[in-house]
């Protein structure tokens, strides 16, 4: 399972190729992909069915026998995104004869992990159809991946900073653009660079979504192995885990839609069209529901009897750390799946989810943790809460336990994957 898991993350160095790597798998497993603005109603769902867009993807297969009045959905939901490093839309600048690339920073970043490291590019580009923008062909939008090492963030010398030690403070606008060269910086540097890269002229280069990714390979780590490092563990480890709990179900139960979402956007909000907190969720489930002969008070009531386990990474106990955590609530890398829970609901779990997804685990025959956030402490969140407050549906947050949540190079324990995929797929068969 850790070798799947390390391909996943190497396959995905930006959430457009994390939507496009768990469509493949679940291509490849037999459901069909099918467009946002396509007619579903002819789609075998028993077979299933795959839609991405952008970041986002929703996939769904049903149960042989349906009844519209007895339909539920088990819902598994994840985000693609992890925070990082994002070119500017004119990223060419540059001082003092280095040429540099603007960057902005995407979500709540641990700044200091992305100093001198060895950065690649990786996102999705908008090209002029053809070798020149003046023929009148369409734009089309492609993934793109360059791993050399292109781009460094270097820290200042301690000799330059000498208290550097005892606290670093990073300016985001002024110490967080990376080098990519030396020479006077041209306007049009970056452009010209996407173009030699897709071989095309630098005007056919309209825009682009690119972010930064670390080129370091996932690893195992630790004397036995018993650990892993990686980039964006957070939150690609829980897609994977769903796209294989999805991709491995022998049979969906009767009366059941199981569903995996991904979202893009988790990290900054959710609120994009491709979110969370957009229909994008709510607008499947009830496409899924009509396609399976269900009206809108049937799936409505259906919607009221289903469960969402909203599936991203959680807490471990530090252990050089041990003040910032809740004494009685230590997760341990290798423990099993981690039920999340936070009384003012930055997570969305309550008793009664968090029974069904511990019955989940107990049919999986792996244990399960607890996490509650230290009270002196701000609670991060998921997109649970905003799940469950958009659906009306009930939710469970749940999550493989991690250490370096937000650097550019987590840590999980070896075992962690395959656990929360079993834990997901007994959820999945049990309905």
């Amino acid at each position: 399972m850790l070798d799947s898991l390390f391909e996943f993350i190497e396959a995905s160095p930006s959430p457009y190729h994390a939507a496009a790597s768990a469509a493949d798998r679940l291509s490849a497993a037999g459901l069909l992909e099918a467009g946002r603005s396509e007619d579903w109603s002819e789609l075998d769902l028993a077979v299933g069915l795959t839609v991405r867009d952008g970041g986002t993807v929703v996939a769904a297969r049903a149960g042989p026998d349906v009844d519209p009045e007895q339909l539920r959905f088990s819902v598994i939901g994840a985000h693609t995104d992890s925070p990082n490093l994002r070119l500017r839309p004119q990223p060419d600048t540059g001082a003092l004869g280095y040429r540099q690339l603007g960057v902005e920073i995407y979500g709540g970043v641990l700044l200091n992990s992305w100093l001198d490291r060895d950065l690649g590019l990786s996102g999705r580009l908008v090209v002029q159809d053809g070798t020149d923008s003046a023929t009148g062909a369409g734009p089309e939008t492609v993934l793109w991946r360059c791993d050399r090492a292109l781009l460094r963030v270097p820290q200042l010398a301690i000799h330059l900073d000498r208290d550097v030690n005892d606290g670093l403070k990073l300016d985001r606008q002024q110490h967080m653009t990376p080098v990519w060269g030396l020479g006077e910086p041209s306007a049009d540097g970056f452009r010209s660079f996407l173009a030699e890269e897709l071989a095309v002229v630098p005007d056919a280069v309209l825009a682009w979504d690119v972010m930064a990714h670390d080129l370091t390979p996932p690893a195992r780590l630790g004397r036995n192995g018993e650990m892993y490092a990686a980039g964006r563990i957070d939150n690609l480890a829980s897609c994977h885990a769903a796209v294989e709990a999805l991709a491995g179900l022998s049979a969906v139960p009767d009366n059941t839609a199981a569903v995996v979402v991904l979202f893009d956007h988790e990290e900054i909000g959710s609120d994009s069209a491709t979110g969370a907190s957009s229909p994008i969720l709510a607008d499947a489930l009830e496409r899924i529901a009509a396609a399976l002969g269900a009206d809108r008070s049937q799936y409505l009531r259906a919607v009221a009897r289903s469960l969402c386990v909203s599936a991203d990474g959680a807490h471990a106990v530090h252990p050089n750390y041990p003040e910032r955590h809740e004494p009685q609530h230590l997760p341990a890398l290798n423990g099993g799946p981690v039920i999340k829970t936070n009384a003012n609901v930055r997570y969305a779990t309550d008793a009664r989810t968090s029974a069904r997804f511990a019955a989940a685990c107990d049919t999986a025959g792996v244990p399960h943790q607890i996490y509650s956030h230290r009270g002196n402490l701000p609670c991060g969140s998921t997109i649970g809460p905003i799940t469950a407050s958009r659906l009306g549906m009930s939710v469970v947050d749940v999550g493989s336990p991690m250490l370096s949540m937000h650097s550019a190079r987590e840590l999980g324990g070896s075992d962690d994957p395959a656990m929360l995929t079993a834990a997901l797929g007994a959820f999945l068969a049990d309905g």
